[in-house]
């Protein structure tokens, strides 16, 4: 079964994206060069009119104008294919329709059991993008902006950056990402470097003429984990040390990020003998701290900074002299 798996993934991998070395194969399917060319062997056993051309730029492929017809998708597969279309998202950029019709092209292609079985996922799981006690953005641009992307075409767009501050942008729209329930434009000025734009904050937005190409090795994902992970290293910008009262880590994971604090419960010590921990944590700014370890109330202290710690001693008292 195993095999017969991997052979199809083969077949497909052939199929989708034209000629392909051994090694390039094996790094896809995860097992040896060797292990490649007896499946290669296999297919052609089969009937599968697969070839390899010799040389530097040479590799597997399958003879032009072969086509696989293929309905054995699993109950699993077929399943996991509907949980990929989000509602949402998908009406926000207007392919509400169009994803509706797939779904029923696909449910109707599907043998009795995988139908059933795909039915049942669609009917008992949902996918609700926005974070709790907010909506999502209201993205009067979205679909332009969308279209753009798809036709690489140039926009020029006026943005509300923070602060209320209006600036006037002609970009090269490179692909779309929805973190949190909010839309985020990776885009470019021409010959300039990709930034984030949130959609929401599109103003007024123009079509312009032509065409553009991105950056010969641009992938939006890898381009999206990196502005990810260096927007959390400029987030925290300061750090505290504290003490936390036992069993109030899941307390603490809901107030900070739960990032943030399994790092810092990893590094730290055994807890004294009253069972309370010594953390180092990485905030936002001191300011910010004490908003959000108030939150926490006598389930930790804060031990430093000084700074700190005295923002959190007046707070006590004006909290003391309104209820004391």
């Amino acid at each position: 079964m195993v095999r017969a798996s991997r052979l199809l993934s083969l077949l497909l991998l052939l199929q989708t994206r034209g000629r392909m070395t051994a090694p390039e194969l094996a790094a896809e399917l995860e097992v040896s060069v060797r292990t490649v060319y007896r499946d290669v062997e296999a297919l052609s056993a089969a009937g599968v009119p697969v070839y390899a051309d010799r040389g530097p730029a040479g590799g597997y492929q399958l003879l032009d104008g072969y086509r696989t017809r293929l309905n054995g998708l699993t109950a699993e597969e077929a399943s996991s294919l509907f949980l990929a279309g989000l509602p949402g998202p998908a009406a926000e950029l207007g392919l509400a329709d169009v994803v509706a019709t797939a779904e029923l092209k696909l449910l109707a292609a599907l043998p009795p059991e995988p139908r059933s079985h795909a039915a049942r996922m669609r009917e008992r799981f949902l996918l609700d993008v926005p974070s709790w006690y907010r909506s999502g953005d209201d993205v009067p641009y979205l679909g332009e902006v969308a279209e753009a992307v798809w036709d690489q075409r140039p926009i020029h767009i006026t943005y509300r950056r923070w602060g209320q501050k209006e600036v006037d942008r002609v970009v090269h729209p490179y692909g779309l990402v929805l973190k949190g329930g909010s839309w985020y434009l990776v885009a470019a000025p021409p010959g300039g470097s990709p930034r984030t734009y949130r959609v929401a904050r599109v103003l007024t937005l123009e079509t312009l003429p032509g065409h553009f190409q991105p950056p010969e090795g641009f992938e939006l994902a890898t381009f999206w984990a990196g502005y990810a992970k260096e927007f959390r290293e400029r987030m925290y910008t300061a750090e505290c040390v504290v003490k936390l009262a036992p069993g109030r880590g899941e307390l603490l994971a809901y107030t900070l990020g739960r990032d943030v604090v399994e790092a810092a419960l990893a590094a730290a010590g055994e807890p004294d003998p009253e069972g309370w921990l010594t953390l180092t944590l990485p905030v936002e700014s001191i300011t910010h701290a004490r908003w959000l370890l108030l939150r926490m109330g006598a389930d930790v202290e804060v031990l430093e900074p000084p700074e700190l710690r005295a923002l959190m001693r007046e707070a006590v008292a004006e909290l003391h002299k309104l209820y004391g």
